[in-house]
């Protein structure tokens, strides 16, 4: 589901996993996302409590449009051929569109409003993490192009 792939980048919104390393670095840990944040941020039960309820009310509400739009796009993709009804893809499509941008919206308000329940220390403590985990990703990319070019 799109949620869980968010809720795990969320846990690492650290940028562990990007396209360019994706396949050089072993899949993030499937684990409890507030479990991976407490351990990094040291949260109240309380902060645990209201994020899992946060996550449980925003999947609840995602589900049904990421289920939706994952049917659009596979009727959008059966279409393809010489006699296409071009008034059902543009319809498909925008619908799609509509629904993607739905869930854009709410995912980043989620991922706010998760913040929000933060204190500044350990807003401060993610930024760094991700800060740091970003250098890594960096300092991996620039090496990626080398691995693949012959000695000189």
């Amino acid at each position: 589901m799109q949620l869980s792939k968010f809720l795990i980048t969320l846990t690492l919104t650290l940028g562990i996993v990007g396209a360019a390393t994706a396949q050089q670095m072993p899949p993030p840990s499937q684990g409890d996302p507030i479990e991976q944040l407490d351990q990094l941020l040291d949260l109240e039960e309380s902060q645990q409590q209201e994020i899992r309820r946060l996550m449980e009310t925003a999947e609840r509400e995602l589900a049904p449009k990421e289920q939706e739009a994952q049917t659009l796009q596979a009727n959008l993709a059966e279409q393809v051929g010489p006699d296409v009804d071009e008034s059902a893809v543009r319809r498909d499509a925008t619908r799609l569109g509509e629904l993607t941008g739905d869930i854009t919206a709410e995912t980043i308000l989620l991922q706010s409003r998760i913040e929000a329940v933060f204190t500044d220390d350990q807003r401060q403590r993610l930024d760094d993490a991700i800060a740091q985990q970003q250098q890594q990703m960096r300092d991996l990319q620039n090496q990626l192009p080398q691995q693949g070019q012959p000695a000189r």
